[in-house]
């Protein structure tokens, strides 16, 4: 077998590989004696099938079957003896395949790049520390009781937040349009669910009041009747209810899985879930900046171009499934084109490059001790835990993406260990905001 080498552009190589006739020919002249003990022809008693009939019949087809074997053989041999690493399938281009000369064919593909590790040294990353106080306890539960209040008939007039129920009728120069009345319709003022002016018109009056709201319909409205059409709305409010937080009781605990332990275990369990979620977010927020900073100290590498195609396939499915799928028969490649998903699917394959290298390099491996504490952790927050500590370890799969992430927590934990960490005193809310986005760079529109 003849091999050889070039490098065309990056990442992307060319191999030339040459394969002796008789390696090919001989394969296919063993496949068609082995064939002849077997196979029936009309005229021909079985296994007395002459060797020409049996290569004019199916010569061809087993030559080709023989090829294609041999190609996968001989690029597997050169990449192997030529000491590449391909990422992703090659493409093939015949060169020579005729019977009696040398098969010769020409694979493109990438390989993956050469990492180098940098020192983390330079690394700068800055840890929040915060608690929960009794102030931020206490703002969580008006929270929920908010959300799980009832809106009461008040008599007063509408404000912002409140819902009313009114009758309308909209008028377009003097004639009612389609769409534009209903009697009884309940509106939460503040939703924006109406035309701009609309629900701040009702702000201020109350039950058994009439008013004519002038207004003009959005320029981008979907209506084109309605486009930037001046109109009159007649309103009369019906009621004014106002939402009053949910009282805390034993209803209202039992919504959140308390049913023994009244309001001292309801506050104890919001504290606790609080503090599960306190500590995550500090933890992902730390997490991400040494990503960040990984790929700042490794900006050169280069990602293969078969890698970032087969990410962004994962991303547009994950995207179809988070808005619930039923998206079989539409063009996803239309909808959700590969530009959308690049960026984040560059990123992602870089930062999967640099993490092998690095776990390879320390031979890093995830920790039972740690693995256990992570499964214990998820299943604190279940009724039955060793139910579910026993799913965990009873399924390999969820196992090992359990290992992946104490793997993944012990890298960061080794970068950590080479960089330099400030630590920050900062509050619940403020480990909890999501993170602002960059700045936009000279150059960059706002």
């Amino acid at each position: 077998m003849q091999v050889s080498i070039q490098t065309t552009s990056g990442l992307e190589r060319r191999l030339t590989i040459g394969v002796p006739a008789d390696r090919i020919d001989s394969e296919v002249n063993t496949r068609l004696q082995k064939a002849a003990g077997t196979v029936r022809i009309d005229g021909f008693r079985k296994g007395k099938v002459p060797m020409r009939v049996l290569k004019q019949r199916f010569g061809a087809g087993v030559r080709q079957e023989v090829l294609g074997e041999v190609m996968n053989q001989t690029f597997s041999e050169a990449v192997v003896q030529e000491k590449l690493k391909p990422a992703g399938m090659p493409e093939i281009e015949t060169k020579t395949a005729e019977e009696g000369k040398d098969l010769e064919y020409v694979a493109t593909f990438e390989v993956f790049p050469e990492i180098e590790l940098k020192s983390f040294a330079s690394i700068e990353v800055e840890k929040l520390n915060a608690k929960v106080e009794d102030a931020d306890v206490e703002k969580m539960v008006n929270t929920l009781r908010e959300q799980q209040g009832e809106f009461v008939v008040v008599e007063r007039a509408a404000a912002d937040g409140d819902k009313v129920n009114i009758d309308y009728a909209g008028t377009k120069d003097g004639v009612a349009f389609e769409g534009g009345s209903a009697e009884g319709s309940d509106l939460t003022l503040g939703s924006n669910q109406m035309i701009p002016g609309f629900e701040a018109g009702i702000v201020g009056m109350k039950a058994g009041e009439e008013k004519v709201l002038a207004l003009t319909f959005p320029e981008e409205y979907h209506s084109e009747e309605l486009k930037g059409a001046a109109v009159e709305f007649k309103v009369t409010v019906n009621t004014v209810s106002e939402k009053q937080p949910a009282e805390l009781n034993d209803e209202f605990f039992a919504k959140f899985g308390v049913s023994e332990g009244g309001e001292e275990k309801f506050l104890a369990d919001v504290r606790e879930n609080m503090e599960r979620e306190l500590e995550n977010a500090a933890k992902s927020k730390t997490k991400n900046q040494v990503m960040d900073s990984l790929l700042e100290l490794h900006a050169e590498i280069q990602v293969p171009k078969a890698l970032a195609k087969e990410e962004i396939k994962v991303l547009r499915q994950q995207m179809v499934q988070q808005f619930g799928g039923g998206a079989q028969n539409l063009d996803l490649d239309s909808l959700l084109p590969d530009d959308m998903f690049q960026e984040q699917a560059e990123r992602r394959v870089k930062l999967g490059l640099i993490l092998n290298e690095l776990i390879n390099a320390k031979e890093i491996k995830a920790d039972a001790a740690k693995v256990k504490e992570t499964i214990e952790g998820f299943a604190s927050t279940y009724e039955d835990p060793q139910e579910v500590i026993n799913y965990y370890y009873g399924n390999p799969q969820q196992l090992q993406q359990v290992e992946s992430m104490v793997v993944e927590d012990m890298v960061v934990e080794h970068i950590l260990s080479e960089s330099k960490v400030t630590e920050k005193d900062s509050t619940y809310d403020e480990v909890l905001a999501p993170a602002a986005p960059p700045e936009p760079e000279d150059g960059e529109a706002e």
